[in-house]
């Protein structure tokens, strides 16, 4: 199943496994363009967006922000005028969890 088919499933507490760096760099595979790096002592995967202007950023953020409710998972949103960075990781457990991987294919599907 694609990923952008798949539902983020909840992850409320910190016993969820978190992906090892290997498992990580295969899904991220399946993400065209998203960045595995990690960041304060926890893996993360970013993107940066670009669009037109202010406003066609501002609206790419607010269907993103629609996603991010309709699957229970949250990204981390910068704007910088023309440019959206979203960083994903799963809180909680301070790394990633395959739901970060399906938010992010399920943001590429916008674009």
């Amino acid at each position: 199943m694609r990923l952008a088919d798949k539902k983020c499933i909840p992850c409320e507490d910190a016993s969820i496994p978190k992906l090892s760096l290997e498992e990580a760099g295969e899904l991220n595979k399946e993400v065209k363009g998203w960045v595995l790096e990690e960041k304060n002592e926890h893996l993360q995967i970013s993107k940066e967006f670009r669009f037109k202007d202010f406003k066609e950023a501002l609206e790419f953020v607010n269907k993103v922000g629609a996603i991010a409710q309709e699957q229970g998972h949250h990204p981390n949103l910068y704007i910088i005028y023309n440019k959206v960075k979203v960083i994903l990781y799963t809180h909680v457990i301070a790394g990633l969890h395959e739901n970060d991987f399906i938010l992010a294919a399920r943001i590429d599907s916008l674009s």
